[in-house]
């Protein structure tokens, strides 16, 4: 047993996974230069560690530290991509009754910086007043915050928009988006 092969397995395997869950989040928020040149390390890494394995299984061990890089590096990958939290949320909040205190929401979360549209639906029991809030991906969890904070029955979805065009956004957006495709 050759402890150094088995780490190098290990950390081989671990960071190609990790690259590969990021190269994927960037494949899919449409990062179009980046993406590719990461593809090139990732597909790199993979070989050497494959071929770690595969010159080597005739010791199951190999094999063992193989796979507990892969599971290793997928976590690893899904901490990555929480911190990075790329791209942009929409969280449409649907407040369960029409008063005086919901007509104030939209500009509480104005003034914490988010965008907000308000429109008016019908629901079961009423009026409805929803909003759509706008809002980083990185600073999801204090919107959800601060809507359970304001309206702790609000019911809450949320998407992600791929393209985003017009309304105050659009600045920030762009200036954003040129950085990324540089």
């Amino acid at each position: 047993m050759d402890v150094k092969i088995l780490l190098m397995t290990f950390f081989i395997n671990f960071a190609y996974v990790a690259i590969n869950t990021i190269r994927l989040m960037l494949t899919m928020k449409g990062y179009r230069f980046l993406a590719p040149l990461l593809s090139m390390v990732e597909i790199t890494i993979y070989v050497l560690g494959l071929s770690l394995v595969l010159n080597r299984l005739d010791q199951p061990l190999n094999l063992f530290v193989y796979a507990l890089g892969y599971a290793v590096g997928v976590s690893a990958g899904i901490m990555i991509e929480d911190k990075l939290a790329l791209g942009y949320v929409l969280v449409t909040v649907i407040l369960p009754s029409f008063t005086d205190k919901e007509e104030s929401l939209p500009e509480f979360f104005r003034k914490k910086g988010y965008g907000v549209t308000e429109t008016f639906g019908m629901g079961r029991t009423g009026e409805r007043l929803i909003l759509q809030i706008l809002s980083p991906r990185k600073n999801e969890i204090e919107l959800y915050r601060l809507i359970k904070e304001a309206e702790e029955h609000a019911f809450v979805i949320t998407y992600e928009p791929k393209y985003i065009s017009g309304g105050f956004w659009t600045k920030r957006v762009n200036r954003w988006q040129k950085r990324i495709d540089q």
